[in-house]
């Protein structure tokens, strides 16, 4: 199967900032350590937009993208977030050509 990707823009209540990227140091730990299909998954802070966040996410295929939605920790940070989020927006990607991390499959 093919990589499967999230673009996702976070538009955060206002001081909100602090309080989420805490949440999400926590839960990118636990990516980190459990989840082997999710390939890429990187937080961005939008330079000049103090309450934007993107997250870049590439999974081995949408198996690993489901094992992903099931873990504690992501479940954590899907009830938490409603406290410091006023928007999302989620665009689901198909991966046809890029640069992946060397060892990672495409």
């Amino acid at each position: 199967m093919a990589n499967f990707g999230l673009f996702v823009r976070f538009t955060l209540r206002e001081g909100a900032g602090e309080a989420f990227d805490a949440l999400m140091q926590e839960t990118t730990a636990g990516i980190r350590a459990h989840e082997p299909g999710t390939l890429v998954y990187v937080c961005h802070q939008v330079e000049g937009a103090p309450n934007e966040r993107i997250f870049f996410e590439v999974y081995a295929d949408h198996a690993a993208f489901e094992e992903h939605e099931r873990q504690p920790h992501t479940r954590h940070f899907l009830a938490e977030r409603a406290k410091y989020v006023e928007k999302t927006e989620v665009d689901r990607l198909e991966p046809y050509a890029g640069k992946y991390p060397t060892g990672v499959e495409k």
